[in-house]
């Protein structure tokens, strides 16, 4: 196949990358669906287009279940060992946290038993009886005497 050649043609993205781009079209052999990438590299193949943009879909959801689940808001340092560092220490966490709620067999979520330990984070309680405290807490909301607006 032919490499095909494209230039952005509307004012803005014409003035965001003047150069031209190279459009490369793969079927992914599993799903049978169509995609297109457009890169600014004319000397690899298109194949090697394809890979590449599929380990960065994996890496960009790689960093989404990242921000989901270890809850890193930002990065304290920028470099590359800065950043290494953060992941490495919030998956420990994140592992840590998964071993004690398996060790001892809690029902919470792994986002319910890391908020609990959060907030808790000073008490001086067995974490077993932290969490049983927290979840009644949850499920037995205290009564109130406040008027309901939204109940008949």
């Amino acid at each position: 196949m032919p490499i095909q050649t494209i230039v952005l043609t509307t004012p803005r993205s014409r003035e965001a990358y003047p150069e031209a781009l190279r459009r490369v079209s793969y079927v992914e052999p599993d799903t049978k669906k169509r995609l297109v990438f457009l890169t600014n590299i004319f000397t690899i193949p298109a194949q090697t287009v394809a890979d590449i943009f599929k380990l960065r879909w994996e890496i960009e959801l790689f960093f989404k279940w990242i921000k989901q689940h270890l809850r890193i808001k930002s990065f304290y340092g920028t470099s590359a060992n800065a950043v290494k560092i953060q992941i490495w220490v919030a998956l420990c966490i994140y592992l840590l946290v998964a071993i004690l709620k398996k060790r001892l067999h809690l029902s919470c979520s792994l986002h319910t038993l890391l908020q609990i330990l959060e907030v808790n984070l000073f008490e001086r309680k067995p974490i077993e009886q932290l969490v049983r405290d927290a979840i009644k807490q949850i499920m037995e909301p205290e009564i109130s005497n406040q008027a309901d607006l939204f109940k008949p």
